[in-house]
């Protein structure tokens, strides 16, 4: 069970990075693919934004059905 707990948070965090910072997470996870200093496109953003909400969200459900199973 304290396994769902922590993967629901880490969900919660991981998809607030992407929310929030969707740039900081283009550097970590996108950027070491191109020798060039690009910015990430619109599309980008807006992609990275929705999986961050959609993390959110997932996370949030799982603390949610762990705590009314209890």
């Amino acid at each position: 069970m304290s396994m769902y707990v922590i993967l629901s948070i880490l969900l919660i965090a991981v998809g607030s990075i992407m929310l929030i910072r969707p740039t900081s997470f283009f550097e970590w996870t996108e950027s070491w693919k191109s020798d060039t200093k690009s910015e990430p496109s619109k599309r980008y953003l807006f992609g990275t934004r929705f999986g961050g909400v959609m993390c959110v969200l997932a996370g949030a459900g799982g603390l949610i059905v762990l705590a009314l199973s209890r």
